[in-house]
């Protein structure tokens, strides 16, 4: 599987881009370039870590994606408070983050299922 095929990736992805257009006129650069930067931080470490060789490399990548999506969420909140985001527009972002940063947990605990049931047949192999 390609990380272009998930569906986490795809969503977390078009996030990123709606930040990105939605704020393109934004004055505040740090705001802005934070904002941005977290949004564009769950998908790059989703496909990072989808490109990574052990599963416990796409588990750590996996992860940070995760973190990345709250400090994101956080950030949205920040920014209907000082109404740099309408808040139609962030309550929407903020419904997606958190369906994105369930469908990371999933995905990290599938992950870690695949990493304990290959630990088992490795223990069962050697015994």
């Amino acid at each position: 599987m390609r990380f272009e095929d998930l569906e986490v990736w795809k969503r977390a992805a078009r996030l990123s881009a709606d930040i990105y257009i939605q704020l393109r006129n934004l004055r505040d650069f740090g705001f802005k370039d934070q904002i941005t930067r977290s949004g564009l931080s769950v998908p790059s470490n989703t496909a990072e870590g989808f490109e990574r060789e052990s599963q416990r490399d796409c588990i750590k990548f996996l992860t940070y994606a995760k973190g990345s999506c709250g400090e994101l969420r956080c950030q949205i909140y920040i920014g209907m408070d000082i109404e740099y985001i309408p808040k139609n527009v962030g309550k929407k972002w903020i419904q997606e983050t958190i369906e994105i940063s369930s469908m990371l947990s999933g995905l990290i605990k599938t992950k870690r299922g695949f990493l304990k049931n290959a630990l088992v047949f490795m223990i069962s192999f050697v015994l």
